[in-house]
C-alpha cells in the first residue's frame, strides 16, 4: 500500500512538473490538464490546487481559481501563495473585503511578504472607490461615478458590478454605444444577467427605442423578479409611450389642447430620458404655434435643443415662428445651423429666405410708416398718406418746441417717402421683393415731401393750416 501512495506520488509530481513547463511556455489550457491530473493522483496536496489555481488566473476564470485557491488553503493553512491567490480572485472578482481578510492572513504568516503588502493597498484603495462612487451616484456626478470604477476596475477587472455601475453611468451621461459595449460583453458570457439585461434596456430607452427597451426590462424581470431599477423603468417607459402616443392622436384630430396638456403630462414621467423629452418639447412646441401661442412655441424649441442639440426638427420649428415674430437674425441664425448639419435645396432655399427678410427688416418699414397692412389697398395706402401728412406736416406744429419741429419733419418726410414707394407699382414691387431702390434711377433723396403732399391734395394753395386757439388747427381747403 505505502509503495503504491508512493508511486502514484511520483507519478503527481510529473505531472506537476509538465504542467510547470507548459505553465512557462503560456500554455495554460494544457497546464491545466497536467495539474487536474496531478490532483487526481494526489487530491489533498495543497500546491497542486495552487497552482490550478493560478493557471485558471491567467485564463481569466477567476471563479474557478477561487474555488482552488480555497481548497488550497483549507488544506494547508501556512501556504501563504494560497491565500495570496485566494485574496487576488476575491478582488479580481470585486470582493475586496474578502480579498483584504485573505492578505491579512499573508502577512500574519509571511509579514514582510511585499506583494502581500501591495495587494493588502490594493485591496482597501477599491474599497474606498467604491464608497466615493456610491456617495457620487446618489449625487448623479455619474462622470465621477466612471472615473472610480475605471479605476477599481484596474484591480477587480472581472467584477461584473463595477462593470454594470459603470455602463448605468454611461447610459445615463448619454453615452450610449460605450454603456451597450459593457453590457453585451457581460451578456455573452452571462445571457441572464438581470443587470446587464436593465442597461441595454436603459439605453434603448434614452435613445428613444421604447418598444425595444421594455422587451429587455420584461426580460430582465423574468430573470430577477424583484429587479426594483428594471421595474420602474419598464413602467416609466410604458406610460411616456402612451402618453406621446395619445398626445400625436389628439394633433392629429386637431385637438391642440388636448395634445398640449398630453405632451405636458409626458414630459412630467423622467426627466432623465433626454432625447425623448426633446421630442415632446419640439412637439409641444409646434402645437403651441398652432394655438399662435409663438413665444411660448420659441420656449418649448429652446428646451428641445438644449436637450438635444443635433436636434434638426426643433430648429426648423423655432426657425418659423423667428420668421412669424418677425425676429429674422435669430430665424437667420437657426437655419444656418440646419443648413451646415444638412445641406439641403430646401434647407438653402429656406436660409435664403431668412436672410431675405432680414435684409427687407433693416430698411424703413414703409407699411409700418403709413400704419398699413403689407396686403393694403391702393386706396387703403391713399387714406393712410392723407391722414399721416396731416398729422405731421410742419406747419400744424409751428408752435411746438424746435425739437418737437425736428421730430415731426422727419416724420413727415418718412410717410411722403413711403407713399412715393408704395403708391408706385414698380417700386412697391421692387421694395416688397427686397431688392435696392436706388437702383435704376429711384434715388430716394430726389424727392420732396412738400412736392409729394402738394401734389397729392390738388396742388398749391389747395389747402391751408388755420389756428382756432392756442395749440389747435382745422385745415381749409380751395
Amino acid at each position: 500500500m505505502w509503495k503504491l501512495l508512493r508511486g502514484r506520488s511520483r507519478e503527481a509530481e510529473s505531472f506537476k512538473e509538465q504542467g510547470n513547463a507548459y505553465y512557462a511556455k503560456k500554455d495554460y489550457n494544457e497546464a491545466y490538464n497536467y495539474y487536474t491530473k496531478a490532483i487526481d493522483m494526489c487530491p489533498k496536496n495543497a500546491s497542486y490546487y495552487g497552482n490550478r489555481a493560478a493557471t485558471l488566473m491567467m485564463l481569466g476564470k477567476f471563479r474557478e481559481a477561487l474555488g482552488d485557491a480555497q481548497q488550497s488553503v483549507r488544506l494547508d493553512d501556512s501556504f501563504v501563495r494560497g491565500h495570496l491567490r485566494e485574496g487576488k480572485c476575491h478582488l479580481s472578482l470585486g470582493n475586496a473585503m474578502a480579498a483584504c481578510r485573505s492578505f491579512q492572513r499573508a502577512l500574519e504568516l509571511d509579514h514582510k511578504n511585499a506583494q502581500a503588502q501591495q495587494e493588502f493597498k490594493n485591496a482597501n484603495a477599491v474599497i474606498e472607490y467604491e464608497k466615493i462612487a456610491e456617495t457620487d451616484f446618489e449625487k448623479r456626478d455619474f462622470r465621477k461615478v466612471v472615473f472610480c470604477m475605471d479605476r477599481a476596475l484596474e484591480f477587480a477587472p472581472a467584477c461584473h458590478r463595477f462593470k454594470i455601475l459603470k455602463a448605468e453611468c454611461l447610459a445615463m451621461l448619454g453615452r450610449y454605444p460605450e454603456a451597450q459595449s459593457v453590457a453585451s460583453d457581460i451578456l455573452r458570457m452571462d445571457s441572464t444577467n438581470a443587470d446587464a439585461l436593465y442597461v441595454r434596456g436603459l439605453c434603448l430607452y434614452y435613445e428613444d427605442c421604447i418598444e425595444k427597451a421594455v422587451q429587455f426590462f420584461v426580460q430582465a424581470l423574468r430573470m430577477a423578479p424583484d429587479h426594483e431599477k428594471a421595474c420602474i423603468a419598464c413602467r416609466n417607459a410604458k406610460a411616456l409611450k402612451a402618453k406621446k402616443e395619445d398626445g400625436n392622436k389628439a394633433f392629429k384630430e386637431g385637438n391642440y389642447k388636448l395634445a398640449y396638456e398630453l405632451y405636458t403630462e409626458a414630459l412630467g414621467i423622467d426627466p432623465n430620458n433626454i432625447k425623448t423629452n426633446a421630442k415632446l418639447y419640439c412637439n409641444r412646441g409646434t402645437v403651441n404655434s398652432k394655438l399662435r401661442k409663438l413665444d411660448d412655441a420659441i420656449e418649448d424649441c429652446t428646451s428641445a435643443v438644449k436637450l438635444d442639440a443635433t436636434y434638426i426638427k426643433a430648429y426648423l420649428r423655432r426657425a418659423q415662428c423667428y420668421m412669424d415674430t418677425e425676429q429674422y437674425e435669430e430665424a437667420v441664425r437657426d437655419y444656418e445651423k440646419v443648413y451646415q448639419t444638412e445641406k439641403t435645396k430646401e434647407h438653402k432655399q429656406l436660409l435664403k429666405n431668412a436672410q431675405l427678410e432680414l435684409k427687407k427688416s433693416k430698411r424703413k418699414d414703409y407699411y409700418k410708416i403709413l400704419g398699413v397692412d403689407k396686403n393694403a389697398s391702393e386706396d387703403e395706402i391713399k387714406k393712410a398718406y392723407r391722414k399721416r401728412a396731416l398729422m405731421h406736416h410742419p406747419d400744424r406744429h409751428s408752435g411746438a418746441s424746435a425739437e418737437v419741429q425736428k421730430e415731426e419733419e422727419k416724420k413727415f418726410k418718412e410717410v411722403g417717402e413711403a407713399f412715393t414707394i408704395l403708391s408706385d407699382p414698380k417700386k412697391k414691387t421692387r421694395y416688397d421683393s427686397g431688392q435696392d431702390l436706388d437702383e435704376e434711377g429711384m434715388n430716394m433723396g430726389d424727392f420732396d415731401a412738400n412736392n409729394i403732399f402738394k401734389a397729392f391734395f390738388g396742388g398749391p394753395g389747395g389747402f391751408s393750416f388755420e389756428a382756432s386757439g392756442p395749440g389747435n388747427f382745422f385745415f381749409q381747403f380751395g
